[in-house]
């Protein structure tokens, strides 16, 4: 049988450690069929497309390990004002998407800045934006909303909610809401009006849609992921571990794949919230067992130890800067952390915590170990998300306990698009010295899976590679940037292995799906600086072309 595609004259890195490099690839019938040099010509036949790849760079697809697909696909058509700053600015730009979105039941944008007035944002000033229809603004970090007064009152906020431990609808001094709603309980009802809540529940409560959309909102569902994976295609991601999502979220999945849509592989978690009882850990087995194919998995449980540091709800092990006595709390009792990673870890499945303050850090650790103990250290990959500071005592004990860093390269401030005054006013500076520690991570032995956070920032994985090589040490610390070969491996091999995917992809090698990425021009030899310009020529997924770039479709 002929292979269906070629790549050849190519400069490919294979993640494969056996043999490296190679120059050509083939593919039949979505697996690679061949991986060498140009004896690999021989193998094409009249039906062959055989693509010459002119020194370009091929490799492994992207393995994007940290993303929200379904809410990023959703965000895509909402008022985008990252880098909006100043009222005149954000005014300006809220009337235009308002005139150009008479319908919308919520006008929603994304990407607001937490300085972007100069001054905490109230609903009032929401209000002289625009007063008469309900709008809402969300921070970049995706765990603060801002809306004004009838946004409130149509979501039965203005004066107050009584909300789940770190979940805060904030209040004011004349008794009531600011129009600040921090963490996804509060903001919620907000979002609600916009009929998306459904689509917010997993990350939000671990529950599921009730009742169950209708047809006509699960077709609207399907097109949302579907742009979503559209946008992601294009920056040749073809796998994806999605960081919210539910059953529902398998369900939408799974229908795309049945009408041949799907264009990534995709692992989809459940959420465990504190409020729920271990027994609800049955859903996390029954969704693991109902979700097991080579696209669409389930197999994780996700947990949030704490919040973000913008809004100061990060837990750390040491007061804020100019904040004293507030360190945040953790949003699971000690103790009950460990009772429940240990029935995760019991019944085979992974667990993911997003865990971004140095006390959360630890706890998480404290988790696993525990499970470790009472069940003996197995391959479950067990991940914590983010790890923005770290006390430097529990650096080693990821290695040691084989916790997996899955860190976002776009992340610290001031290396790619947030801005570096965070740095200033949430960590203590000779604290900067501990902040965003990746190579330190990996030194001791912790495996690197790198991504985005998408929608928090650009789902862009060659800025991703740009940032992560380009970083400028903090004051105060060390050079904590990866080599390329080890930036492009936690892009592809150690995103694949730390989402339970390196049996399928990550690696070209013979046998493994023909998940690839061309890009457009020699990786290796460029500038750093210029690698996020660089563009994508194709995308592969299982042998199918996903995205094609000018001169490849």
């Amino acid at each position: 049988m002929d292979v269906d595609l070629i790549v050849m004259n190519a400069r490919v890195i294979t993640m494969d450690a056996g043999r490296p490099f190679a120059q050509a690839v083939a593919v039949r019938a979505g697996r690679i069929a061949a991986v060498g040099g140009a004896e690999v010509a021989a193998l094409a036949g009249p039906a062959t497309r055989v693509v010459d790849a002119g020194g370009r760079t091929l490799l492994p697809g992207f393995v994007e390990s940290h993303l929200h697909l379904v809410l990023g696909g959703a965000e895509l058509v909402q008022l985008q004002i990252g880098g909006v700053m100043g009222f005149d600015a954000l005014k300006a730009a809220f009337l235009d998407y308002a005139a150009k979105n008479p319908e919308r039941a919520l006008l929603m944008a994304q990407g607001a800045a937490y300085e972007i007035l100069g001054a905490p944002v109230t609903r009032h000033d929401l209000d002289r934006v625009i007063a008469d229809r309900p709008i809402a603004m969300m921070a970049p970090d995706h765990h603060t909303v801002w809306a004004n007064t009838l946004a409130l009152q149509m979501a039965g906020l203005l004066h107050g909610a009584q909300m789940p431990h770190g979940h805060e609808v904030v209040m004011g001094p004349d008794g009531t809401a600011t129009g600040e709603l921090r963490e996804f309980e509060a903001f919620g009802p907000v979002l609600a009006l916009g009929g998306e809540a459904h689509l917010q529940l997993g990350i939000a409560t671990g529950g599921e849609p009730e009742p169950w959309p209708d047809q006509a909102t699960f077709a609207a569902d399907l097109d949302k992921v579907v742009a979503g994976l559209a946008h992601c295609a294009a920056q040749g991601i073809t796998t994806m571990v999605n960081m919210d999502g539910n059953r529902y979220t398998c369900a939408l999945l799974a229908a795309l794949e049945e009408q041949g849509r799907l264009t990534a592989r995709v692992r989809v978690p459940f959420h465990m919230k504190p409020h729920m009882e271990l027994s609800e850990l049955d859903r996390a087995s029954a969704m693991t067992a109902e979700f097991d194919g080579d696209w669409v998995r389930s197999g994780f449980v996700k947990m949030f130890m704490d919040g973000v540091v913008d809004s100061r709800t990060a837990f750390m092990l040491n007061d804020y800067p100019g904040h004293p006595g507030h360190r945040a709390d953790p949003l699971f009792e000690g103790e009950r952390f460990k009772a429940i990673c240990t029935e995760i870890d019991r019944r085979g499945l992974q667990i993911a915590v997003h865990a971004i303050g140095d006390a959360a850090v630890r706890a998480t650790i404290d988790g696993y170990e525990a499970a470790g103990r009472a069940n003996g250290l197995r391959d479950l990959r067990h991940r914590i998300e983010h790890i923005e500071l770290i006390d430097r005592a529990d650096v080693p004990r990821l290695g040691s306990l084989g916790i997996t860093a899955s860190v976002q390269p776009p992340h610290p401030p001031g290396v790619m698009d947030f801005p570096i005054s965070t740095m200033e006013h949430v960590f203590h500076r000779e604290r900067w010295r501990d902040a965003y520690l990746w190579k330190t991570l990996k030194d001791h032995g912790a495996p690197v899976a790198y991504a985005s956070d998408w929608p928090v920032t650009d789902v862009s994985v060659l800025r991703g590679i740009q940032a992560a090589l380009t970083r400028v040490p903090y004051e105060g610390a060390g050079d904590e940037r990866l080599t390329l070969m080890e930036t492009l491996h936690a892009y592809t091999a150690g995103g694949a292995w730390a989402g339970h995917w390196d049996d399928l992809t990550g690696t070209l090698r013979v046998g493994m799906a023909a998940d690839l990425v061309l890009l457009d021009g020699d990786i290796e030899a460029t500038d750093p600086m210029a690698i996020g310009a660089m563009g994508i020529a194709l995308t592969i997924a299982g042998g199918r072309v996903t995205h094609a770039g000018p001169g490849f479709a």
